[in-house]
Parts: structure tokens; C-alpha cells; sequence
């Protein structure tokens, strides 16, 4: 009998397969988190800037970008004015802005400025990014020129006219370079100029200064001439003198 249940108990201990769970019969695979590589930027400045063209109100502004994102930047670009240097550095109340074209290397003017004054400029992108390297200045504005031009005619005939110019420094510092414009009224035509550089748009004539008369004191004049043909000889010419 007992033969008999040991047997019995045998066979069925072979026939019995323990159930598992499938996590305990395959581990559960983890996935591989993505790592997106650190770019590595060049050591150089992205942008770079210069200050290319200046009037009594307004400043120029050429660039230059480097690299694209992310180690640079996709124009345009925003160029903000400050009223000091330490506003430039902390981005603190600018006084203009201008907003630059699509091209990677180009120009910006911002006008409507105050004469004679100092500005410091810094660069943003479009979405937001400043520029942490390039604080430019001092930008200077262009002081007003202090002169004054007057023409007389010194003889005159049917076909045309001699007059002399006269450019007179009336401000307080000295000036190193002057230009004289006036719009003809009629059929008047510069023939040729002396002392001076001429050059005509039309009814509209400039002239300025030649290498060795540019530079005026204060209270210093100088003169250049004019031969002009004409049908009929006017009584006198209007110049504005500027920069």
C-alpha cells in the first residue's frame, strides 16, 4: 500500500508545471531614453557690429552674423539704443529701435535722434534672445553745423552768369568739412566750379568742399566760384549750408 501511494504521488508531481506571471517569466524591458548631443558652439563671437555712418540725427549700424542657432542667430535683428553705457549693459530704458532686413550681413539706421549725443546700442533676435557680448559705443550723433553760405553775381551777360560763393563758419567749434545746395528756378546750368566739388541731380546742386578749404574756425569764411549758363540771369541765389 504504501509502494502504491508513493507512486501515485510521484506521477503527480511530475505532471504538476508551476504557473508564473509573465513579468516573472520575462523581465520587463526599460527604453532607452533619446539624449539629444550638446551642440558644441566655435569660440567666436556670433554677430559683430560697427558703426558705419553718422548724421545729426540718426546713427548706422552694419552687421554681421556669424553662426545660425544654437549657436547664433536667424535675422532680422533688433538694434535698441541706450542713453548710457550702463543702461546698454543691464538692457535698461532704451530710448529707439530699429529692426533689421533678412540678410545675415547688412545695415541699420535709426534716425530720429538728438544731435550731439552719445548712444550705446546692443542686439536681440526676434525671439527674444539679447546678445550677451556686444555693448558698441559710444555712438555719436553729428553736432548741428554752424554756417552759413551767401552768393553774389559778379557779372552777367545774355547766355549766363560768374557768381562767388561765400561759406562762413558762424557756430563756436571749428568744422572740417561744409556743403552748399540750392535748387535753380529756371533753365539755369553749371558750366564748371572752382574751389569746390559740384555735383547735380536735376534742378538740385551741391556743392562742397575741395581738400583744402574744408576746415573753418570759428568765424572763418571761404569761397568758391560758379560759371553758369542761363537764358535768363536771376536776381540772386538762396544756399543752404550743411554737413
Amino acid at each position: 500500500m504504501l509502494r502504491m501511494i508513493l507512486a501515485v504521488t510521484t506521477m503527480a508531481l511530475a505532471a504538476w508545471t508551476p504557473t508564473s506571471s509573465a513579468a516573472e517569466t520575462t523581465p520587463a524591458s526599460t527604453p532607452t531614453p533619446s539624449v539629444t548631443p550638446t551642440p558644441v558652439c566655435p569660440p567666436a563671437l556670433p554677430i559683430t557690429a560697427s558703426l558705419t555712418g553718422t548724421t545729426t540725427t540718426s546713427l548706422t549700424i552694419s552687421y554681421s552674423i556669424f553662426f545660425r542657432p544654437p549657436c547664433g542667430y536667424d535675422p532680422p535683428m533688433t538694434i535698441r539704443l541706450f542713453a548710457s553705457r550702463d543702461d546698454a549693459v543691464k538692457w535698461l530704458n532704451p530710448v529707439a529701435e530699429a529692426v533689421s532686413g533678412p540678410e545675415p550681413n547688412g545695415t541699420v539706421t535709426i534716425d530720429r535722434l538728438t544731435p550731439d549725443t552719445e548712444y550705446w546700442y546692443r542686439f536681440s533676435d526676434v525671439e527674444g534672445r539679447r546678445d550677451p557680448y556686444i555693448v558698441g559705443g559710444p555712438a555719436r550723433t553729428l553736432a548741428p553745423v554752424a554756417c552759413r553760405a551767401t552768393a553774389t553775381i559778379d557779372a552777367r551777360w545774355g547766355s549766363g552768369f560768374v557768381a562767388t560763393a561765400t561759406v562762413r563758419n558762424t557756430g563756436t567749434e571749428p568744422i572740417d568739412t561744409w556743403r552748399v545746395a540750392w535748387r535753380w528756378s529756371g533753365d539755369e546750368r553749371l558750366q564748371t566750379v572752382w574751389c569746390g566739388v559740384a555735383t547735380t541731380a536735376g534742378v538740385d546742386v551741391t556743392v562742397g568742399n575741395a581738400s583744402y578749404n574744408g576746415t573753418l574756425a570759428p568765424g572763418a569764411a571761404t569761397t568758391f566760384g560758379l560759371l553758369v549758363s542761363s537764358s535768363a540771369v536771376p536776381d540772386g541765389l538762396t544756399l543752404a549750408c550743411n554737413r
